[in-house]
């Protein structure tokens, strides 16, 4: 396997930087490449780019803004490797990376996986809540920190890999934004390939930088599962209904409280306390604090997203992209 890492970028050249360092300082006794595509910024990273060419095979294309998938598909196109890895710009790789990826494709080739994000130790308290939010066994199952509990994985595009076999098969990622890459894994099953979860092929992932950049993202994937769930009607889960049940039910119980009866909320209390305690003892008491109002941003954003979107299209039965143009690069 000649790998080819795939990076999108959108004027964000700080974090090409760190991402471009850590690649650099990989670990691996084999050839690879380093496919940047800037995705139309307008404060672009080719400085960057540059810097690391001494050390780094580098190949930097710049294109009109189309969307993150539209640009890995672009890269995918320009790279001359048969697997390809995909990562967002805001990841750092450990040391090991792709000694890890190959050692377990060797043992189990797959012609798609997914790694799972951790927190690096230099990352913001916000960013380690947040983290711990979107990977922890209380809230999503594990499934984005290295467990999965569904019956197949999905591999998410800030890492994954993908062969060059299947992405000509496919033709890579389609048009929305998020979601392309559940929408990707889901054809990818349909067409024959397998996917799977690499737990040791990690990287750090650092995320949202704010509470409102948090809520604005979770609220899509919400929006975007309903999508999903119309197109690929096989995947529906009612596990994507917790969020939306979990909002309301904090409600329910507060209106309870208020009435007298208060065991709604000592449940929601005791979930919340699980939460913290589980938290503190991975980061810290006060990452833990911040761990609660991760979790109900993360709930809210999400529950109210997949509601609202359930409503306009499973309801109303209007057309996604009229009616959430903003989701999608056309």
């Amino acid at each position: 396997m000649y790998f080819s890492f795939i990076i999108p970028v959108y004027n964000r050249p700080q974090e090409v930087e760190k991402l471009l360092w850590s690649i650099s300082n990989l670990d691996y006794d084999s050839n690879f490449e380093v496919v940047i595509i800037e995705d139309g910024s307008s404060v672009t990273c080719k400085d960057v780019c540059l810097r690391f060419r001494e050390s780094v095979n580098i190949s930097y294309h710049f294109k009109p803004n189309s969307g993150p998938g539209d640009s890995r598909n672009y890269g995918m196109r320009k790279a001359v490797g048969n697997y390809f890895i995909i990562l967002d710009s805001d990841c750092i790789l450990p040391q090991e990376y792709l000694k890890a990826a190959r050692a377990a494709l060797q043992e189990d080739y797959v012609d798609c996986y997914g790694g799972p994000d951790a927190a690096h130790n230099s990352f913001t308290s916000l960013q380690k809540a947040i983290n711990y939010s979107m990977t922890s066994f209380f809230t999503t199952g594990g499934i984005r920190g290295g467990g999965e509990h569904l019956d197949k994985f999905q591999p998410r595009s800030f890492n994954m890999g993908l062969s060059k076999v299947a992405f000509e098969h496919t033709n890579g990622f389609g048009k929305i934004h998020p979601g392309e890459d559940p929408d990707l894994s889901i054809r990818l099953w349909n067409a024959g390939f397998k996917t799977r979860l690499i737990k040791e092929a990690y990287v750090y992932h650092e995320r949202r930088i704010s509470w409102r950049l948090f809520y604005n993202q979770v609220h899509k994937f919400g929006m975007v599962r309903v999508i999903l769930n119309k197109w690929h009607p096989q995947t529906r889960r009612l596990v994507y209904w917790f969020p939306t049940v979990f909002i309301g039910s904090v409600f329910m119980a507060v209106l309870f409280a208020i009435l007298g009866w208060s065991i709604f909320l000592i449940l929601i209390s005791a979930y919340s306390l699980g939460i913290f305690i589980d938290s503190s003892i991975k980061n810290g008491v006060q990452i833990g604090v911040m761990s609660v109002l991760a979790v109900f941003i993360q709930f809210t954003g999400y529950g109210y997203g997949f509601l609202r979107a359930f409503y306009f299209i499973n309801i109303l039965k209007k057309q996604e992209q009229k009616q959430f143009p903003n989701l999608f690069f056309l």
